[in-house]
């Protein structure tokens, strides 16, 4: 029978502390000002505390969660009580608001360490974290472009966990199409505006969790340019609030219905209707709203918290395969089951599963998968700290350029992969994985929803190959080949298998560069993007690659199974994994119009 998930269940904390600091040097950033109250044992102290509170707050309910799903009885929304009971726990950890201001009451921890202490929350409990996700999300946008008033207003109460907060882009009829929105906000004579339309898909948009909800609202104001060029962006609250700032008429956001999930069953997704007169608030249908910022400019503030919601969705993903993966692991050695091959005679004991060579491999594919996700997650905040902090404009500059460049790959390798790795997680458990009584069923189900939201693979490879690596004349793409050139340089020195891997990965990258060029070259815009999934997944395979040959690289020269685990799952990827770009990267330098071709009548 299976055993309940333990804190060594969730992520490896010897593997945080490795990518931390043997690799990315974290140990050094409280020289930098901003985190100068800060050092390792501050630090370690976070990631103690959030993977205390993980396994002993979130990961109880979790299956709980899944079987008992929220229902909406006309008039509220019923979840388990254990939701907000480890919702109220996280909110005392103080990790709210661990990467903002202490003027605003954060602790002001470097974001790839307050990354690593919330992935163990996201194994724990993804649909639980699902809701100060994003609050979090939420708080960072209006820090960054809302007015002093607004801050005030609502990311204290945030922060304070006393108010969760969402995102509503998507409506019935657009899906991920943001021009053809049609929510509109009429501008008041107070100054602030009432909002009239439906928006589809939101997760938390509606519960009892907390006082109140804060709803950031893509909507169009009547007489502004057509497009997403006539897109502003508006706080909504659930409950409007008297001058005090204590709760007082409910604004005109109405439940319509709760959308039932495959998985993640613990985080509320909703349709919800604003200004359908439900309730009038000072006597009139409409949804009260405050403007964000400047009219018509909503779009590209709400990229700031789609962006921030992609990494994170890819660090679920990583989560929810590195959970999966150790429960495989552990199965897999308390698992007897036959004999190896050269050893049938039946009176000898069974064999724990690991010791037959196909569990072997799928446990080493999801080791490099779920890893390797874990150090592109952990980079990716790295590299925001860098844009945030670092010393001279230049490597500000290039820190933005790299994240921008790989934000795509950041939300769906992970998100691709590392539900492959849920996929082998079962695998090894056999029949038993495909049953209740095992957690991995559940992390697959709970996964398959991150190639899906904060923008498709299908998207994210648009925004990849047709914005990203072309985007001022492919600066980006240049400072990641840079990059990567720098370890390959590296990896040939270090001698040994590393030196072929480095080969390996050099040619890849050229090969890279030079269908780069060609399909920018390629006047038939439609040709060019025909097969930008293809390249979004031969670009994240070497990304994932050369984040190996750095592991390898910061592995080198030590001893112990910690370090050789290393160097095998590094010596797979690199033997059984990059080599899945060659004929990816043969069709699209063919610019193969297999799909592009194919008449819809046909299918």
């Amino acid at each position: 029978m299976p055993t309940a998930t333990s804190r060594g269940d969730l992520i490896s904390r010897r593997d945080v502390d490795f990518l931390l600091y043997e690799w990315l040097n974290v140990g050094a950033l409280p020289a930098r000002e901003r985190f100068a109250e800060h050092g390792r044992e501050t630090f370690d102290a976070a990631l103690d505390l959030a993977e205390q509170v993980a396994a002993e707050h979130f990961a109880p309910h979790n299956r709980l969660a899944d079987t008992c799903e929220p229902t909406f009885d006309g008039e509220r929304v019923h979840l388990i009580p254990e939701i907000g009971a480890a919702l109220a726990v996280f909110a005392k950890t103080g990790l709210l608001g661990a990467t903002m201001d202490a003027g605003v009451g954060g602790a002001q921890l470097p974001s790839v360490v307050a990354g690593a202490c919330f992935a163990f929350f996201q194994a724990a409990n993804v649909a639980t974290s699902g809701y100060p996700f994003l609050t979090i999300a939420n708080a960072n946008l209006l820090l960054t472009h809302a007015s002093s008033e607004l801050v005030e207003t609502f990311v204290r109460p945030m922060l304070d966990g006393r108010f969760l907060g969402t995102m509503c882009l998507s409506e019935p009829q657009a899906g991920s199409s943001l021009s053809d929105i049609t929510t509109r906000a009429q501008r008041q004579p107070d100054g602030a505006y009432r909002l009239f339309g439906n928006k589809m898909w939101i997760s938390g948009g509606d519960h009892e969790l907390s006082e109140n909800i804060v709803h950031l609202v893509l909507a169009k104001i009547p007489g502004g340019p057509p497009g997403v060029k006539g897109i502003s962006l508006f706080v909504v609250p659930k409950w409007l609030l008297g001058a005090d700032g204590t709760l007082d008429a409910r604004n005109d956001v109405a439940l319509a219905g709760l959308n039932h999930k495959m998985g993640f069953r613990g985080t509320t997704n909703t349709l919800l209707n604003f200004g359908e007169g439900r309730h009038t608030p000072g006597g009139e249908p409409g949804a009260v709203g405050y403007l964000v910022g400047a009219e018509h400019h909503g779009l590209a503030y709400m990229f700031s918290m789609m962006n921030e919601a992609r990494i994170g969705v890819g660090a679920g993903a990583m989560a929810l395969g590195y959970t999966g993966y150790l429960k495989s692991l552990r199965y897999a050695r308390e698992r007897p089951q036959g004999r190896p091959p050269a050893g049938k005679d039946p009176a000898s004991p069974q064999v724990p599963i690991i010791e037959h060579a196909d569990v072997r491999r799928m446990l080493l594919a999801q080791k490099s998968y779920v890893e390797g996700a874990l150090a592109l997650v952990l980079y990716a905040g790295r590299l925001l700290d860098e844009e945030r902090t670092a010393p001279d404009a230049a490597a500000r500059e290039r820190a933005h350029l790299l994240l921008d460049t790989l934000t795509p790959i950041v939300k769906s390798w992970p998100s691709q992969w590392c539900l492959a790795a849920n996929d082998l997680a079962i695998q090894v458990h056999g029949g038993y994985g495909y049953t209740r009584e095992y957690d991995v069923e559940q992390h697959y189900r709970d996964n398959r929803l991150n190639p899906i939201h904060e923008g498709t693979h299908g998207i994210q490879a648009l925004d990849l190959l047709g914005r990203k690596v072309g985007a001022r004349g492919g600066a980006g793409l240049t400072a990641l080949v840079e990059t990567i050139t720098t370890t390959v340089g590296a990896g040939r020195a270090a001698g040994g298998e590393l030196a072929p891997f480095a080969d390996q990965l050099a040619a890849v990258t050229s090969r890279i560069v030079d269908i780069t060029a060609a399909l920018g070259a390629e006047p038939d815009a439609d040709a060019c993007l025909a097969n930008a999934t293809v390249y979004l997944e031969a670009v994240g395979h070497t990304v994932i690659a050369w984040l190996w040959l750095e592991q390898a690289l910061a592995a080198h020269g030590r001893d112990g199974a910690f370090y050789d685990g290393k160097r095998a799952a590094a010596r797979y990827f690199f033997r059984w994994e990059l080599p899945r770009t060659g004929p990816q990267l043969d069709l699209l330098a063919a610019l193969d119009r297999t799909t592009l071709d194919t008449d819809p009548a046909w299918l």
